[in-house]
């Protein structure tokens, strides 16, 4: 395959894991569907020595994800609550956190442990499994969040603006560097499988640049969570 055509399969084979999901309705297997289309293709991008290309493609992977859990969500939210495994869940402390400001979104000693954990796990399962469990565990993720924006853009008074104001920029920032942890970290088990050349030491300026991004996230959402709160509640006319 041309590898200008990968991007395009990847998107679309994101898009046809979410509908075969739904078929199936099985939430645990919702995000390892969701994986499929995309690591044949980061693997291929690591054992031809290309680490950027790799990051580039999970990137891609990652935002199809973000657009198909949020649109379907949108059209469909009684639906995606149940076929996400954590979905309602974190849409009810979400959306509590919108109205009335409690919960641990805005508040630095309640997320901090959490965020910490899921970078730990994330980052453990990369390196012990090359990825292969770590990134459907980003998946769920992925999808937790994509149900909340959908949710909320689907009971918001002005739902495009509720949708972008609710995709805040250090979720992308977190989501970016866990994609680059998981191809940095996932790569030297692939390729010791693989049996192609890989140095996780000649890496340092991806891992140095993953952990400037959760360090970015945690700032922003550190200063900016209280206030950007508001912003969606307006957006969503509660």
């Amino acid at each position: 395959m041309h590898p200008a055509l990968a991007p395009v399969v990847i998107v679309l084979g994101s898009a046809a894991s979410y509908i075969v999901g739904m078929l199936l309705g099985m939430p645990t297997l919702v995000p390892v569907l969701n994986v499929v289309p995309a690591l044949p293709f980061m693997i291929a991008s690591l054992a031809r020595g290309r680490v950027g290309e790799a990051i580039g493609r999970m990137l891609i992977w990652a935002a199809a994800l973000a657009v198909c859990a949020t649109a379907a969500s949108y059209l469909a939210p009684v639906e995606t609550g149940q076929l996400f495994v954590r979905g309602d869940a974190y849409r009810r402390e979400m959306f509590l956190f919108i109205v009335t400001g409690q919960g641990p979104e805005g508040h630095l000693r309640q997320f901090l442990p959490q965020h910490a954990a899921h970078a730990a796990i994330f980052c453990g399962l990369a390196l012990a499994t090359g990825s292969v469990l770590a990134m459907p565990l980003g998946a769920v993720l992925m999808n937790d969040m994509g149900h909340y924006v959908g949710a909320l853009a689907s009971a918001s008074l002005h739902p495009w603006r509720a949708l972008v104001l609710a995709w805040v920029p250090w979720a992308i920032v977190r989501i970016a560097s866990f994609v680059t942890f998981g191809v940095v970290l996932g790569a030297p088990l692939l390729s010791l499988v693989g049996g192609f050349e890989y140095r996780l030491r000649d890496q340092r300026r991806w891992i140095l640049l993953a952990i400037a991004g959760l360090l970015l996230d945690v700032a922003l959402k550190w200063m900016l969570a209280p206030w950007w709160r508001l912003l969606v509640k307006s957006a969503a006319g509660w």
